[in-house]
């Protein structure tokens, strides 16, 4: 057999993403991690709005915001996915086609520049580290098709032998990728309002973990100090900044915001002060990124004092909402 398909009916062509990848998003991409799941949990029929309380408790940590993920218990209470590091002791295909073959997906870092749907960044130009989910595999004909960021997409031919080292030395000091089995035979169907309580009381959890101190008045000094050095080193270093920085602060109150709408719908409470001043943080850093690009590539002075101002009150609005009405005691 040289065929192996999690999701036979899902094709590249039919591929309908999730609401949280559509265009009427701020950050329609958020991070590898997270879209990866947001994918996989919607192809099963289940609502990924309900895991992402985690988002609340961003912080910002010297040098970059809170690559936000959810916790894998988080996953296995809400959808009974159920994941686990994969020991990477034989080759990347030979667990491929053991993994797929047994019905359970494979997510791995691979490196982006193999990757077809990354044409207009990395596509045979540029060294990255992502994660892709395997859904299909065809040996015989050198095809994958796989999850990556808001999108299925299929790669094929070189791409192929690259992505799992056919035919390719590998050097003494290879340290295999990252990997994780994700297991479906145990997946619940929960009923809106159960979803909803288990989110509820995750969002309890973490506000109480939220930082202690306004991370974005933080963040305004770092940036102050930073960015002669951004704009001393160009353009590919402030997208690698901006990506680690701004995105993940912005995508992260974004999909705050969503929980809480989500939240709100379902008449868990009523959160619509809070849902307002996180958007506000996640439009702030759309501008926030433009702004930054130009002055980087100019070589000009820029005070975003005010934006920042904005951006921590805010946060502070946002989180004194949310202990207001979760009655949260620290």
């Amino acid at each position: 057999m040289s065929q192996y398909n999690i999701l036979p009916a899902l094709t590249p062509d039919n591929f309908q993403p999730h609401a949280l990848h559509s265009d009427k998003y701020t950050w329609v991409e958020k991070n590898c991690y997270v879209d990866l799941y947001i994918e996989i949990i919607h192809a099963f029929n289940m609502d990924p709005c309900a895991m992402l309380p985690f988002t609340v408790a961003s912080d910002f940590s010297g040098d970059q915001w809170t690559f936000f993920k959810p916790q894998i218990s988080e996953i296995r209470d809400l959808y009974g996915i159920d994941i686990q590091e994969m020991s990477h002791w034989r080759t990347l295909l030979e667990h491929a086609v053991e993994h797929t073959g047994s019905g359970r997906i494979i997510g791995v870092e691979v490196d982006s520049y193999w990757l077809p749907d990354t044409a207009a960044t990395d596509y045979h130009m540029h060294h990255g580290k992502t994660t892709i989910a395997i859904i299909k595999l065809d040996i015989e004909n050198e095809q994958l098709h796989y999850f990556h960021n808001a999108g299925f997409y299929k790669l094929c031919g070189e791409d192929f032998r690259q992505i799992f080292k056919i035919g390719i030395a590998i050097p003494e000091d290879y340290l295999p990728p990252y990997a994780e089995l994700i297991h479906l035979e145990s997946l619940v169907r929960h009923s809106s309002e159960t979803l909803a309580e288990i989110s509820y009381v995750l969002l309890q959890k973490y506000v109480r973990l939220r930082p202690k101190e306004n991370p974005i008045q933080r963040y305004a000094m770092k940036f102050a100090n930073d960015l002669p050095y951004i704009q001393e080193q160009g353009l590919d270093y402030y997208h690698l900044w901006a990506f680690n920085n701004t995105r993940q602060l912005g995508a992260s109150f974004e999909l705050a915001a969503t929980n809480l709408h989500w939240l709100t719908e379902a008449k868990m409470a009523d959160f619509t002060p809070a849902i307002n001043s996180f958007n506000k943080i996640s439009d702030s850093n759309k501008a926030l990124i433009l702004k930054v690009a130009r002055a980087v590539n100019k070589k000009r002075p820029l005070d975003l004092s005010e934006t920042f101002e904005q951006m921590a009150n805010d946060w502070e609005q946002g989180m004194q909402c949310l202990v207001n009405t979760l009655d949260i005691l620290d």
